[in-house]
């Protein structure tokens, strides 16, 4: 029996992503100082917002060591920041325990080869639509969105309207004032 994915999604407690081409567009600046930029789209940010304020959590799983996603990430308040790692499927496995969930209630947002095994073990597996090929194929759901473009902020919305929150957690901005 083939599982939509308005049910996986309305299951959904914990939100993990990679960054590097999820919440960014995967481009690097790379300074002769060291340092690096990043860019994030703050419709993410939003839908991140009303993630949380709907009393769920999110969190980034990253190979790549950022001061800019941590700055990020703890701005958006996720609970769950691991960066620099080279065994994901650890975190990942560390994150859900600490959230208190099952791997059927986590959907986990990738872009590339190394997000395959979190998402064969989340039960809302999701790419972004400039995934690679082999991360499409294997997701429950491909963005119409692009890394780093809004995507994020799509797969929240899916999954909220799948659990009937979206509208009350959106009800501030789209209710009309008398």
């Amino acid at each position: 029996m083939t599982v939509s994915v308005q049910e996986r999604a309305a299951r959904i407690k914990l939100l993990l992503m990679d960054c590097d081409g999820v919440l960014t567009d995967g481009r690097i600046w790379l300074f002769d100082n060291g340092e690096e930029q990043k860019g994030f789209h703050t419709r993410d940010g939003l839908g991140i917002e009303l993630w949380h304020r709907a009393g769920l959590k999110s969190g980034i799983i990253s190979g790549r060591n950022s001061s800019a996603v941590e700055r990020r990430a703890r701005a958006l308040g996720m609970s769950f920041v691991v960066q620099g790692v080279k065994d994901k499927v650890q975190a990942f496995a560390q994150a859900v325990a600490e959230a208190g969930v099952t791997n059927e209630e986590v959907a986990f947002i990738g872009d590339d080869l190394n997000d395959i095994p979190l998402m064969l073990r989340s039960g809302f597996a999701v790419t972004v639509a400039d995934a690679a090929v082999e991360a499409r194929e294997r997701a429950h759901y491909v963005t119409k969105l692009t890394g780093g473009q809004g995507a994020v902020r799509e797969v929240i919305e899916v999954i909220l309207k799948s659990q009937a929150r979206w509208e009350d957690l959106t009800a501030d901005y789209t209710e009309k004032s008398e």
